[in-house]
């Protein structure tokens, strides 16, 4: 008589039967990991080369790489535990009295690792509601940097000291972006009334362009060097330059950078007071114009110049 696969299993030796259901979750678990590389692959095509892994799928691809980690953690953990299940069953081991103990297990588990769910949960909000982008740079936690990844569980910023700072979700409260990943310093020279612009600009300019030089770190960019601005008709001027720093690096302008040019500027100017220099801070603020964003505050600076 022809025996059904099922009559062949049943009546098969005990550890050939534990071995076919390792094979099995095997091969699902390979099937799971097949699918997550071929969704990876595709995602990736346009942008995939040599050094292409999955840290840099996760980073190019936040959400999508969430989900398929969701996705295969969650079939990976049934498949186990589904074959887990009988092969104890092989023992005569009931799978009532089986879930009923995982279930209990769990339930306490969960009580034990509750920042971990929190992590999870904050991370999930943290990825789907994009508040974090990869390369925006936030002070999150009194940190201060670059954000590499949003994970389930890790926030990773790059500080200032190209630390690597591993901020667990259920630490995150409060999250502060800088935009344009940048402060601004304004510092405005008072123009005496027996100087010039040039004379002035002659003194700051090499000033402004060492300290870039100097610490690229901190100084983000060419200082920019706005000209001559004027308070109110008749009024004072001065010369405004605009510097983007680190977020909380401004002591580098208000003390190296202001004593130099104060120094250089009395030695020219025996009677230019500490007064004369003035440094104030904004926030990025953006408009498009053409086409092209431009910088809204510079841009008004710009027309109450020309409408002179």
């Amino acid at each position: 008589m022809i025996m059904s696969t099922p009559d062949f299993f049943s009546e098969a030796p005990l550890l050939y039967r534990i071995l076919v259901i390792i094979l099995v979750a095997g091969g699902a678990h390979l099937i799971v990991t097949v699918i997550r590389r071929i969704s990876q692959y595709i995602l990736l095509a346009p942008v995939q080369t040599a050094h292409t892994g999955f840290s840099e799928f996760a980073k190019n691809f936040p959400r999508a790489a969430t989900i398929i980690t969701i996705l295969e953690s969650t079939l990976t953990f049934a498949i186990y535990f589904i074959a887990l299940g009988l092969i104890l069953q092989e023992f005569n081991l009931s799978l009532r009295a089986y879930l009923a103990s995982t279930t209990v297990i769990g339930l306490a588990i969960g009580f034990g690792s509750q920042g971990f769910v929190q992590d999870i949960v904050i991370g999930l909000t943290l990825i789907f509601s994009n508040l974090l982008k990869v390369g925006d740079v936030v002070e999150v936690s009194g940190q201060i940097g670059r954000v590499e990844s949003v994970g389930l569980r890790f926030t990773i910023l790059i500080n200032l000291h190209g630390q690597r700072v591993h901020l667990p979700n259920r630490n995150i409260a409060v999250i502060s972006q800088f935009r344009g990943g940048c402060i601004r310093a304004y510092v405005d020279f008072q123009i005496p009334d027996d100087a010039t612009q040039k004379q002035l600009s002659a003194i700051v300019n090499p000033l402004a362009s060492a300290l870039y030089k100097q610490h690229r770190a901190i100084v983000m960019d060419e200082p920019e060097n706005f000209g001559v601005q004027s308070t109110t008709k008749g009024g004072w001027k001065y010369i405004r330059y605009k510097f983007k720093i680190w977020p909380g690096q401004g002591a580098l302008i208000e003390t190296n950078f202001r004593q130099m040019a104060l120094a250089r500027l009395r030695n020219a100017f025996p009677d230019y007071a500490d007064w004369m220099i003035n440094i104030t801070y904004r926030s990025e603020r953006l408009i498009m114009k053409d086409g092209e964003l431009i910088d809204k505050a510079d841009h008004d600076e710009e027309i109450s110049e020309s409408e002179k």
